[in-house]
């Protein structure tokens, strides 16, 4: 009789809460190193997975993360980032485009075209050594090159807070920057998702014409229904209805966007921006699911990730470590050349155009999401996987001590009204910490 299959709950009781501590007191202690949470929350997931803690001492870590409990652990974290993927979607404010247009469109396109450039360069030279085989060079290629452009909106929401920038000239046009390149690399990356799936161009084709389809019954019908139910949520529903009903939303959408082709995390993101603004029951409904969300189920996305990461894979081969070199070049010149370059000559002084371009380098928990993606279609394999974590871990810790340095000593102004920045107090406090 063959034995029962080990019960994942018992050592998900250990290792959830683990994780989570572990993964607040590594954000509090970069955080009070200047740094923002979620530089703390990568690293604590790296360290406890192969890269120390399996290697220091592989016992502790097999009995922490059981094989059995890896597939849960990765359900709720994913779980955490669909909710996650909804907050960042609802932070979305295009009003900051408001006075800004032509500098946030020059900064953003800029900021996406230079690395898209800059990548596929890279990703030619590094085909050969890196792509898993059976992939084709251009889902490879278009990958390497998304991932150059990732800008993380929350994370810079969450730096310009922190600093006092938030509704400053340079604050208000970041945001405005960071929200189109937001939406741009997205959609990029649902192109490239569709590419890597389809096994023929009119595949290709059929899915990019549902997506669109799936966009398109959002935004004229979803969100209609949406306001109109959020104005008698405001006196018929209690929170927990409402809870109920943007949860249920929020799966649904992702359920649909999976079933397309693209990827779950488009259908929440897309649902979270069709939500509508400024009713209170959304607004309380938001705060609470990320109360929860965002510190107890997100960090076992960060652990997940950190599991797939392997410094001891480059070992001591001077080539890997070369390359890694050249990524983090690639990507520094790449997101923060082009976003200086756009600013400076859309008529910036070089301070504001240098401390745009800084805050657009940071790639955060997005960067983090779009290489899971990469790594679960098999477009990458584990080496260059932790070379990109890598990179994305340090262009994200570099950008608070650039921006502090350029803006030493500047008695920063306030954002003109046009510019849709937070005309209250409320909107200081982004969505997501992230």
């Amino acid at each position: 009789m063959a034995a029962a299959a080990p019960d994942p709950l018992t050592p998900l009781l250990v290792a959830v809460p683990l994780v989570v501590l572990a993964c607040r007191a590594g954000a509090q202690l970069l955080k009070r190193l200047g740094q923002p949470a979620v530089v703390g929350e990568i690293l604590v997931g790296i360290l406890l997975g192969p890269s120390l803690l399996g290697w220091v001492w592989p016992g502790a870590q097999a009995w922490l993360f059981p094989q059995s409990a890896l597939p849960y652990i990765g359900v709720l974290g994913n779980i955490g980032l669909l909710v996650f993927m909804f907050l960042v979607g609802l932070e979305l404010d295009l009003k900051s485009l408001r006075g800004n247009s032509r500098t946030a469109v020059a900064v953003s396109q800029a900021g996406i075209a230079l690395p898209l450039v800059l990548g596929v360069l890279l990703a030619l030279g590094m085909y050969d050594g890196f792509a898993p085989a059976g992939i084709g060079k251009l889902p490879f290629v278009l990958f390497i090159a998304v991932s150059m452009s990732i800008t993380a909106f929350p994370v810079l929401a969450r730096i310009l807070t922190d600093r006092g920038l938030y509704r400053t000239r340079v604050g208000a046009l970041a945001m405005a920057s960071a929200a189109v390149d937001d939406v741009s690399a997205w959609c990029l990356l649902a192109a490239v998702v569709a590419v890597t799936k389809s096994h023929s161009p009119m595949e290709a084709l059929d899915t990019a014409g549902y997506a669109l389809v799936f966009v398109a019954v959002m935004f004229l019908v979803v969100r209609p229904l949406l306001t109109r139910w959020a104005a008698r949520a405001e006196r018929r529903y209690p929170d927990g209805v409402v809870l109920v009903v943007l949860f249920s939303g929020l799966c649904l959408a992702a359920y649909a966007t999976d079933r397309i082709g693209v990827h779950a995390l488009f259908g929440a993101f897309l649902f979270g921006v069709v939500t509508p603004r400024g009713s209170r029951r959304i607004e309380v409904t938001a705060a609470r699911t990320r109360a929860f969300a965002v510190p107890v189920l997100l960090p076992l996305f960060f652990v997940s990730t950190g599991l797939k990461t392997d410094v001891g894979l480059l070992g001591g081969s001077a080539s890997q470590w070369l390359w890694a070199g050249a990524v983090l070049a690639v990507a520094v010149a790449g997101k923060f050349g082009g976003g200086t370059i756009a600013a400076r000559v859309s008529g910036r002084d070089w301070r504001d155009s240098m401390s745009l371009g800084a805050l657009m380098n940071c790639r955060g928990l997005t960067e983090l999401i779009v290489l899971n993606i990469g790594l679960g279609l098999g477009v990458i394999g584990p080496e260059l996987f932790t070379i990109l974590v890598l990179m994305a871990l340090l262009t994200t810790a570099m950008t608070t001590p650039v921006l502090t340095r350029l803006r030493k000593g500047i008695d920063e102004g306030p954002a003109e009204d046009t510019s849709g920045i937070g005309q209250d107090e409320s909107a200081l406090q982004p969505v997501s910490s992230r």
